[in-house]
């Protein structure tokens, strides 16, 4: 098989691979009378034999070539139409046709063989030096289905194939995605929690006012480049991994937000953060990720809503489940970015001061899907609500 292409190499490897072939290659044989059969790839430039199944010592070997001009499966290749003859010399189309007299034939069967997909691969052919005694219609019903049968065979070894392909693609992805999460986890957090540490440190030194401002600014950025790195971790997890994933037992929720507002408070001290709530019942919840979903929430208004108007937050969980919703004074949010909300890097127009990678809201939102809760938005001219629905 010299100088053929890798694509038809695969295709008579194929072709050789399917077990049922030499047997089907044998009930033409016995059926008809006919003493060779074979499956042919046929291409505009080649006639390769893929298997062979030989009685009258036709003399071709799988992977044995023909001149493709000089054979009847071209023709077909071109129309797609089978080619059933009895008695070759009797047959006025093909009585002085050149092939039957190249290769000295009386018989003469052959039925295209078409991939799923609607494209040609070759032909199931047999011939024989002698005329052959058989139904045609018959034949023709015979040949059809085995060429089916082998086309079958094809599509389900090329998706075979296809899966293995992706399967290790995939294998590249979750290298990828391991290396990902474990540079963002460890060399990024590991230097992060020590600049925090230190800023801290620091702010507990008897500092000049100018220093003390300058503690402060890495602190708050300190604080605000984790919550990116968690974001992205998260984002890394739930589209490359396992998801988001919970830890979910009884929970009191309120100590935990009242740490994010505090935290929150810190980078916007000039903001007004009112809280409302009932919240003497537990929870059944991770509340370290109801914490990262209300940070965002909050994060959010304290971002895009009106400064010089409070942020309200409402929280209850007084039937067992959790209410939690965040109320900003603001313009409406614009139909073009409510449609992509809790899409991952969504932000819509970002003004110079409001940074980010637009994934708060995805997170959010996957946070209360992995709750078995919603997250929903309501936005009106003047105000916007994020609420977290968690049932009992």
């Amino acid at each position: 098989m010299d100088n053929i292409q890798p694509d038809i190499i695969a295709d008579i490897t194929a072709i050789q691979g399917i077990p049922a072939i030499p047997n089907i290659l044998e009930v033409i044989c016995k059926s008809t009378g006919m003493g060779f059969a074979a499956v042919a790839k046929v291409t505009s430039e080649r006639w390769i034999a893929c298997s062979i199944h030989d009685e009258i010592n036709f003399g071709l070997k799988p992977g044995g070539e023909l001149v493709l001009e000089t054979t009847i499966c071209n023709e077909i290749r071109e129309s797609t139409k089978p080619v059933i003859i009895n008695h070759v010399s009797q047959d006025p189309q093909f009585c002085d046709h050149h092939t039957p007299k190249m290769y000295g034939f009386e018989s003469y069967v052959s039925v295209p063989i078409v991939r799923k997909d609607g494209t040609f691969f070759g032909t199931l052919c047999a011939i024989d030096p002698k005329p052959a005694k058989f139904d045609k219609k018959q034949v023709l019903e015979m040949f059809s289905l085995y060429a089916d049968l082998i086309s079958f065979y094809l599509s389900a070894i090329q998706q075979v194939d296809t899966t293995q392909q992706e399967l290790v693609e995939e294998r590249k992805k979750a290298e990828l995605r391991d290396q990902f999460i474990a540079i963002l986890g460890h060399d990024l957090r590991n230097p992060l929690g020590a600049i925090s540490s230190s800023a801290q440190l620091l702010m507990k030194m008897p500092l000049d006012e100018r220093s003390a401002k300058l503690a402060r600014i890495i602190k708050n950025s300190s604080f605000r480049i984790n919550g990116l790195v968690e974001n992205v971790l998260d984002f890394a997890r739930g589209r490359l991994g396992e998801g988001i994933m919970l830890d979910s037992k009884e929970e009191f929720v309120k100590d935990a937000l009242l740490q994010v507002i505090i935290e929150l408070q810190t980078s916007w001290p000039e903001c007004d953060i009112r809280l409302e709530t009932y919240l003497d019942k537990p929870v059944i919840c991770d509340v370290r990720r109801i914490s990262q979903l209300f940070s965002n929430l909050l994060g959010n208004a304290l971002t895009h809503g009106d400064k010089s108007a409070p942020i309200k937050v409402f929280a209850d969980s007084r039937n067992g489940g959790l209410i939690l919703s965040v109320t900003n004074k603001g313009s409406k949010i614009p139909e073009e970015a409510f449609k992509q909300l809790f899409q991952p890097f969504s932000r819509g127009k970002v003004k110079k001061d409001q940074q980010g990678l637009g994934l708060g809201l995805y997170i959010a939102s996957q946070i209360a899907y992995a709750h078995g809760g919603k997250l929903s938005v309501d936005s009106s001219d003047d105000k916007t609500t994020f609420t977290l629905n968690l049932d009992a």
